[in-house]
């Protein structure tokens, strides 16, 4: 691969990275991840209920919007407390995956000319998949909890709740993060 087509690959994976960080920032901090709409026979006053990492909100229609934060960690249910681990550490290991890249990307002038610009590029490539991965592993495991007390026939848990807007681009951009740094990596090392 001629040296202008492997920085325009670089960047184009790099720029996709960022937005699968973006993405995984935003779902980390919005409310959506579990959703319901509760209507009684006064639609007038159908309040709707989402739950986040975060905080729980209540919506109702006459356009009054609730939130309060969970204050205490030690409160919240075991799989929110590890939802919350996963996606934090998920953040955290893509920002450190997006500086480390910069720094090994062709077009940059950090490392110049030194032999290890390649493993500094890799480095960073692993950093965004590990990220994506912890991404998507927190997002199918809600998922799961998420149906497993929908469709619980003994579930004595009040509301039934549904998959809320952030999981869907959640997974997405687990998925763009995954996929953008693999499939590089995976050549790179079959190279030599």
């Amino acid at each position: 691969m001629p040296a202008s087509d492997s920085m325009a690959a670089q960047l184009l994976a790099y720029f996709l990275c960022l937005l699968g960080l973006i993405g995984t920032l935003v779902a980390t901090a919005l409310p959506h991840w579990r959703h319901t709409a509760y209507f009684t026979s006064n639609l007038i006053t159908a309040t709707s209920y989402m739950k986040g990492l975060w905080m729980e909100c209540v919506s109702h229609t006459t356009g009054i919007y609730q939130c309060e934060l969970n204050r205490s960690m030690l409160s919240l249910p075991q799989d929110l407390q590890v939802a919350r681990a996963l996606m934090v550490f998920s953040s955290v290991i893509s920002t450190v995956g997006t500086v480390v890249s910069a720094i090994g990307m062709k077009c940059t002038r950090c490392l110049h000319q030194s032999p290890t610009k390649d493993l500094v590029a890799v480095t960073g490539g692993a950093c965004f998949v590990c990220g994506g991965m912890l991404c998507l592993i927190t997002v199918c495991w809600t998922i799961r909890n998420i149906l497993y007390d929908a469709y619980n026939l003994f579930y004595t848990g009040g509301i039934n709740y549904g998959v809320g807007l952030c999981v869907r681009p959640c997974t997405s951009t687990a998925l763009t993060k995954w996929k953008t740094d693999c499939s590089p990596l995976l050549a790179l090392c079959f190279q030599s």
